[in-house]
């Protein structure tokens, strides 16, 4: 009983999954195992030939193989196999087929951090979200991994940047403080940080979810957290430039160098309020943000000097 009311997923949901990874009793495995041969050697001009052929066709997104079954097409971007991965995609691959664990090769090639692959499977449709049913998710793992480029390009086809794990309700603090932002402080990936923030992500909490924060006595922020993990001064003047709320953490936290150096330009923050300017950069990116046009501050017709400002690069 208490497992059936933690999962946030029905059994209607549960039976689809599995329903869709059962391999049919028709499929024949010569077929099968002379594709997945063809994908695991790269040889992506015997795969051509293959599926010139209607019988192998068949099973182009047949559901195969040791430790995690999965598709050809899942196998060609978890190994960065580019070349039978388009060729896969051109014959009809269905871009979105989950594995046993319910992830998409596009997680899979995330993963891997093989990002051409991740380029193709964009390109041809991929879900930049990864799968409903998987409790990760590809900008997750990016951002846990801090490979940026591979952010690039997931939130430029419109991946969720606040987007949290998926968890129980009983486990809302953990969903709370699992978004990207936090993995990237945590993990130490500056670069995946200030992107991250670039791109609409909220500096104070991992998920902008009301419902979820108010089952919550006491969310942390993420500065509280970088304060905590003493991810040091540039992530809290980062948080800072992006307009968090200076006055959420809490500050009796364990000192140590990094902590004691961040905490001054806190309580200094606290003191001194920000610029005119300043807060109207903010009020100009949070109104881009809102209305999903933050990639018109590209090409707005201001002297290119204000235009660096609004994306903080001056």
């Amino acid at each position: 009983m208490v497992l059936v009311t933690a999962v946030n997923m029905s059994l209607v949901d549960i039976s689809k999954i599995f329903s869709m990874l059962q391999p049919r009793e028709e499929e024949d495995n010569g077929e099968r195992q002379e594709l997945n041969q063809a994908v695991s050697n790269d040889d992506d001009k015997l795969l051509t030939e293959l599926l010139s052929q209607e019988r192998y066709r068949t099973f182009i997104n047949s559901r195969s193989g040791w430790g995690i079954p999965g598709t050809p097409l899942r196998m060609a971007a978890s190994r960065g196999h580019l070349r039978c991965l388009e060729v896969l995609l051109a014959h009809g691959a269905e871009v979105d087929s989950l594995d046993v664990k319910a992830q998409t090769p596009l997680f899979t090639a995330v993963s891997g951090k093989h990002l051409d692959c991740v380029q193709a499977l964009l390109k041809a449709g991929a879900n930049p979200n990864g799968s409903l049913y998987n409790n990760c998710s590809p900008v997750l793992t990016a951002a846990r991994e801090g490979d940026v480029d591979i952010l690039r390009e997931l939130l430029q086809y419109g991946a969720e940047v606040n987007v949290r794990s998926k968890v129980p309700e009983w486990a809302s603090n953990a969903a709370s403080c699992g978004g990207p932002l936090y993995l990237s402080a945590v993990y130490g990936h500056l670069d995946c940080f200030k992107f991250l923030l670039l791109h609409g992500a909220d500096p104070n909490y991992n998920c902008t979810e009301e419902k979820l924060l108010a089952r919550i006595k006491q969310p942390k922020t993420v500065l509280e957290m970088c304060l905590r993990y003493g991810c040091g001064v540039e992530y809290i003047q980062l948080l800072i430039d992006f307009g968090a709320n200076v006055y959420l953490p809490n500050l009796i936290i364990e000192k140590t160098t990094k902590q004691n150096e961040a905490i001054v330009l806190l309580i200094k923050e606290r003191v001194c309020p920000k610029t005119l300017m300043s807060q109207s950069r903010l009020a100009i990116r949070r109104y881009l943000f809102k209305v999903n046009r933050m990639h018109s501050m590209y090409c707005l017709d201001i002297p290119p000097l204000l235009r660096n400002y609004l994306k903080h690069g001056t």
